[in-house]
């Protein structure tokens, strides 16, 4: 009689258990599919602004063009400068203007436009202004799913 009531619920148990593996099954492929690629890039050094721009732009190639990820770049500290619309370097104007072009969403920080004197208007044209300032930025932009690259 024991065998039985244990056959019979042995039975009763199994379509739940194997519900539970095929939802445990889709729970899983569903979180492995890729999700779209967001990066953002953090830069601090004046002397790193080429090295950056290299990355970046080796970034969308790397990625099959600027439609397949999205990147965002946060200056702040002595690299601003860079991007001071009077005094840009010919190559730095039409780099930032490239990548802004492919979808670069460039933020610039608060306190480094203070610090330096600057509005949005004196910088190139694409930036926009982390209003929070630069750090809070990045860690909005990582909050968000971004990954996070400081060459």
């Amino acid at each position: 009689m024991r065998r039985r009531n244990l056959l019979k619920l042995a039975l009763a148990m199994t379509p739940a258990s194997l519900l539970a593996t095929r939802a445990d099954a889709e729970t899983n492929t569903k979180s492995d599919a890729p999700q779209a690629a967001k990066v953002v890039y953090h830069l601090a050094d004046l002397d790193k602004v080429e090295f950056v721009f290299g990355n970046i732009a080796n970034h969308y190639k790397g990625m099959g063009g600027p439609e397949n990820v999205t990147i965002a770049l946060v200056v702040h500290g002595p690299a601003l400068k860079a991007f001071h619309a009077e005094g840009a370097s010919p190559d730095v104007a039409k780099r930032i203007a490239d990548l802004v072009k492919s979808g670069l969403a460039p933020n610039a920080c608060i306190f480094a436009m203070q610090a330096q004197n600057v509005t949005l208007a004196d910088l190139l044209p694409g930036f926009a202004v982390a209003d929070k300032g630069g750090v809070v930025r990045l860690a909005q932009l990582q909050a968000q799913g971004y990954a996070y690259l400081r060459p």
